[in-house]
């Protein structure tokens, strides 16, 4: 679409780490990044002192429960180990989803970034592990963890299909939409805002929707 449509070349960088796409576009080493939602980047900055801006919507990937031993939620037994990613935003996702579900009660006010520590209540005495999200499809194999909640790149890199195979699904209409994110010296270049037409179209929003199964909905009108 960006080549028939704009004329521009886009080199697509798979990136394996969630610091590290942040750390390449303040250093200049890419244009703009595609993979996060406003919380992270909102934590991230003030971590890290980013001068970044989001400059058009994707996708909403919701996160899921994923599990080689259990086909419902229901079926976790006391003192099951569930796997969350390490990182802010998406592990406070995974204790929110547990929320939801009624497995665990976090405290009042926590808002979108929750964090294991903020667990009032946990029934069943579930194990919380915490790892690097991009593990987690790897560790489901592992005979004491039961279910790992994934991020959906993570999970269709993985061969893994929310339809059939997730125990548990964040609803679609969450607050986690990903960005298209760029630097404020080039957020209003006319490659980045090319880039961003290209992205928010029924052609990328067709792809999407092969590559993710269904798990992935559009992000912009």
């Amino acid at each position: 679409v960006a080549k028939e449509k704009y004329n521009l070349e886009v080199e697509l960088i798979p990136f394996n780490d969630y610091v590290v796409p942040n750390e390449a576009l303040t250093n200049g080493d890419i244009d703009a990044n595609a993979f996060q939602h406003i919380p992270y980047l909102t934590e991230q900055s003030k971590q890290r002192g980013y001068n970044l801006v989001p400059v058009g919507n994707t996708f909403v990937y919701p996160i899921v429960a994923y599990s080689k031993k259990i086909k419902n939620i229901s079926e976790l037994k006391e003192g099951n180990t569930i796997v969350i990613p390490n990182d802010p935003t998406n592990g406070g996702r995974s204790l929110l989803l547990l929320q939801k579900s009624g497995l665990l009660k976090l405290k009042d006010g926590v808002g979108l970034l929750p964090k294991v520590t903020d667990i009032t209540e946990n029934p069943k005495q579930l194990k919380i592990m915490e790892i690097e999200g991009a593990q987690i499809p790897r560790v489901l194999e592992d005979r004491d963890v039961v279910v790992g909640i994934i991020n959906n790149n993570f999970a269709a890199q993985a061969g893994l299909d929310q339809e059939k195979q997730g125990i548990l699904v964040e609803d679609k209409d969450s607050p986690y939409v990903n960005v298209v994110v760029a630097r404020q010296d080039n957020k209003n270049s006319q490659k980045v805002k090319n880039f961003v037409k290209a992205y928010e179209s029924p052609e990328v929003e067709k792809k999407a929707k092969e590559i993710f199964k269904g798990g992935a909905v559009k992000g912009w009108d």
